[in-house]
């Protein structure tokens, strides 16, 4: 075989390794642009490119939809159609909802958007809880966990693969507490987070995947302006290659920092179609068609706020369009001309609020807007053509569109999941995002007053301040305290934000955290004499933003006794030069003493002139090792008695315990997790059987209709009998209407049963005439195969003997095989081609 085939050989066995490797599903891996509106789900596995995953509708993005209807479960666009007639069954807009308790502005503006909700307040940590009915309620941190199942699922259903491990999108100016029930609701789902991503810093991190050639040690500076539906957020991100020493070398590779932020949290495209909403629903009342009032109807201001988004998405490229909605109250029907400049006027409050994020974003930076190179709009908001004025107003020159506005965000975090995730190796990109709240310490001290009393002063310590860097880990050492202490972990001042907003994103109380087993710490060392250094809390911001204490040590400094060898003192030069001569005379590399004995057993030797010269060199030989080794010996124990123990100072350091307990939002119980976890079991279950049962059902009437059309065409009159084809018909006629009256909600297993009753009666039917279709493409290849084994045959029997490569036994046996095969031929083609019978039939027969 040539070089060349070889080489592609080996080429194709990789190939098919890596594919068998990928088909195992082990590193595939996703992210999840969890957005208000829609979520966007992106993957990349083995053979498959960083891609977005598409829905089962073939579109890019789904709506973060849920609904639940007559003990059915629907997502996306199904959920918000089922949403338009029931819509207290439709969840929609949750992510705003997570980490916050009942009483938050952020809850009290959801309810008055929404009113037609059930809200209630979780009884043990004051959470948003929605009443379903009077026996089911699903917490928030359920209905997101439901909604990350089902962008996993499509996924799955994209790549074919098993998928766990993923990267999820959260707002930049997500608290602690918002980040660990994101986190919480994908352990519900079953997932494995490697990270959370600000979505600010996945959009910056897309934006450089593509652009790593432009990118030098000198920082470039690009402002983020991205509208979303419920929020807004300006970003300033730095980009400039670093240096770094990984593994023993240095590697230099590009880095973007988010220097600043500034947002908006309800600034969105939402509150434009509210706007929109509220616009059709006065204009429908005014015409008076109906004496109800629409605004007192929830069907009726569901069907005007899907029609709100159509027409905000209409006008951003018309100057007006006709608004039409069908039955929007006691069946009546609206009309209405929309110009852009009406829709424009409704939200100038609105576009008043544009500007503050970036002007937010540009202090946080400690920058000018001059010190900004480029300007870029993400997000669906940004397509609102009086939007764009406003923000070309503010930088301008021409804004950036060179990004994908819908799906940055969503690439930019499945770059991120490779890159953490086992089994990919991408080009290294450093992503550095920044603290949007400064967290600190406080803990209390007694201080002595001057009159002698002692009082109690609370102490303050910066931990994380505004714009630190993360992921990052930090110290903080407790020099005063020597017994069993608690502390606090808190949001540092934030006299920059507004007072609603303080109150929205609840950056007051983190955790109280309890330090035990430091008195019986301190107790132990100070009888061992040691002296006290401090009690070191280790902190670590991790890659998803979240805090957490990893572990807490008592430190003190130990006396301890070492041996300390002494300087052997240096011969003297004379002592040196005799040394030297006297071995230069010995003939050997052993001290002056051993020479001595050595010319002592010369000397013994020279009187036993009969002794033979070699034994007496072994002699002299053994001798003079044994006493090496035992000078050696002797040696060795007057170094040792010439070390001394010393004193030397080191640190021992001291575990303790400690418990944590948040004081923002409490973490779910152990008991509550895993009742929630059990309730989603129970949905997926029963949704699973639900889908099962729907399936055995489809294909049981799928076969029957099949089979009463086929009964009455001629190749299955030909291939079966009158009495057949009776029994045939009257089972479907009964399963027919069985199917549709008693039949309609059985077991899947009933359906399957039913199916094996009819199959069983039209399935041969159905062999013998597939059998006939594929006879004589069958019979060909077997006509094929005998003139191809005949010619082979002669061939090996014409062959000169030097080149005879078969036996006569093997010749004659082959031989014989062509004949029985030509008979068998015969029969086949020639007289049952035209009959229906099966192959089987046909052994049966003649064989």
């Amino acid at each position: 075989m040539a070089v060349a085939e070889v080489r592609w050989w080996i080429g194709l066995s990789i190939v098919a390794l890596l594919t068998m490797i990928g088909r195992s599903g082990a590193v595939t891996i996703m992210s999840i642009d969890f957005g208000s509106e829609w979520m966007k789900v992106a993957v990349v596995a083995p053979g498959v490119p960083m891609e977005i995953a598409l829905n089962k509708e073939s579109k890019r993005k789904t709506p973060a939809a849920i609904s639940f209807r007559n003990h059915e479960r629907t997502f996306g666009e199904d959920a918000l159609t089922n949403g338009i007639r029931f819509p207290a069954t439709n969840f929609f807009y949750l992510l705003d909802l997570l980490g916050k308790k009942v009483d938050n502005p952020v809850v009290k503006l959801y309810q008055s958007r929404f009113p037609f909700y059930n809200i209630e307040a979780d009884p043990d940590r004051g959470t948003v809880v929605f009443r379903y009915d009077d026996e089911t309620t699903y917490t928030i941190e359920e209905l997101v966990a439901q909604l990350l199942e089902y962008a996993r699922d499509l996924a799955v259903a994209h790549t074919d693969q098993r998928i766990k491990d993923c990267v999820i999108t959260v707002p930049p100016f997500f608290n602690q507490a918002e980040r660990r029930a994101i986190l919480t609701a994908a352990d519900m789902a079953g997932l494995k987070v490697l990270s959370l991503m600000s979505s600010n810093a996945a959009v910056a991190l897309n934006y450089g995947m593509f652009r790593r050639k432009e990118i030098n040690a000198t920082a470039q500076n690009i402002l983020f302006y991205d509208m979303g539906a419920s929020s807004t957020t300006a970003t300033i991100a730095s980009y400039q290659t670093i240096k770094t020493k990984d593994r023993g070398y240095t590697e230099t590779n590009p880095q973007v920092t988010v220097l600043g932020l500034g947002y908006d949290r309800s600034l969105g495209g939402l509150e434009m179609q509210l706007r929109l909403r509220d616009y059709l629903a006065k204009n429908f009342n005014e015409v008076k068609k109906t004496s109800n009032d629409v605004l007192e109807s929830p069907r009726g201001m569901a069907k005007l706020l899907k029609e709100a988004g159509r027409l905000a998405k209409v006008l951003s490229a018309n100057s007006d369009h006709l608004s039409q909605v069908e039955g929007v109250l006691d069946e009546e029907d609206f009309k209405l001309m929309v110009k852009r400049e009406e829709f424009e006027d409704l939200c100038l409050d609105v576009f008043e609020r544009i500007r503050a994020p970036i002007d937010a974003a540009l202090i946080s930076a400690g920058m000018d807007i001059s010190a900004i190179d480029q300007f870029i709009i993400v997000g669906g908001g940004t397509r609102i053509p009086r939007v764009q004025t406003v923000l070309q107003e503010i930088w301008g020159k021409e804004l950036g569109k060179n990004i994908n506005a819908d799906e940055a965000a969503a690439m930019g975090a499945v770059y991120r999941a490779a890159d953490l995730g086992q089994g990919f190796k991408v080009k290294k990109f450093h992503v550095k995002e920044a603290i949007v709240f400064p967290i600190e310490v406080d803990f209390e001290r007694q201080i002595e007053n001057e009159d002698g009393s002692t009082s109690t002063k609370v102490v303050k310590r910066s931990l994380f301040a505004l714009g630190n860097s993360y992921p990052q880990k930090k110290v903080m050492t407790f020099n005063k305290h020597v017994a069993d202490f608690n502390f606090s972990v808190n949001y540092a001042e934030n006299e920059y934000l507004p007072k609603l907003e303080v109150l929205a994103a609840n950056v007051e109380n983190i955790s109280h955290i309890v330090a035990s087993g430091v008195t019986a710490a301190f107790a132990k060392h100070n009888q061992e004499g040691s002296e006290p250094k401090g009690i070191k809390a280790h902190f670590n911001m991790d890659d998803s933003g979240v805090l957490t204490l990893a572990a807490m040590e008592a430190v003190f400094e130990k006396s301890i006794l070492v041996e300390e060898e002494k300087p052997e003192e240096e011969e003297s030069t004379l002592s040196k030069l005799g040394s030297t001569i006297s071995k230069l005379f010995s003939g050997s590399e052993d001290k002056v003493e051993e020479g001595k004995d050595n010319k002592t057993e010369k000397s013994d030797v020279e009187k036993d002139g009969e002794k033979d010269s070699k034994p007496n060199k072994e002699e002299k030989v053994e001798k003079n090792e044994s006493k090496k080794k035992t000078e050696d010996k002797e040696k060795n124990e007057d170094k040792k008695a010439e070390k001394e123990l010393k004193p030397k100072q080191v640190m021992v350091k001291e575990e303790l315990n400690y418990t944590v307990t948040y004081k923002d939002i409490p973490d779910l119980s152990p008991q509550h997790l895993k009742e929630s976890k059990k309730k989603l079991e129970g949905i997926n279950a029963a949704e699973s059987a639900r889908h099962e049962k729907e399936a055995a059902r489809n294909t049981l009437e799928s076969y029957i209709l099949d089979a009463q059309d086929k009964l009455w065409q001629a190749e299955y009159e030909a291939a079966s009998t009158e009495e057949q084809r009776t029994a045939i018909r009257e089972m479907c006629s009964v399963l027919d209407e069985w199917i549709y009256d008693e039949g309609f909600d059985q077991d899947a297993s009933v359906y399957k049963e039913k199916l094996g009753l009819l199959s069983k009666l039209f399935g041969p039917i159905k062999e013998r005439v597939q059998e006939h279709r594929d006879r004589p493409e069958a019979i060909q290849a077997l006509h094929d195969m005998i003139n191809g084994s005949s010619m082979f045959l002669q061939r090996a029997r014409e062959a000169p003997p030097e080149q005879q490569l078969f036996t006569d036994i093997e010749l004659t046996t082959m031989d014989n095989l062509i004949i029985d095969v030509q008979v068998y031929y015969y029969l086949l083609s020639n007289l049952f081609f035209m009959n229906y019978f099966t192959l089987e039939d046909v052994e049966i027969m003649f064989f």
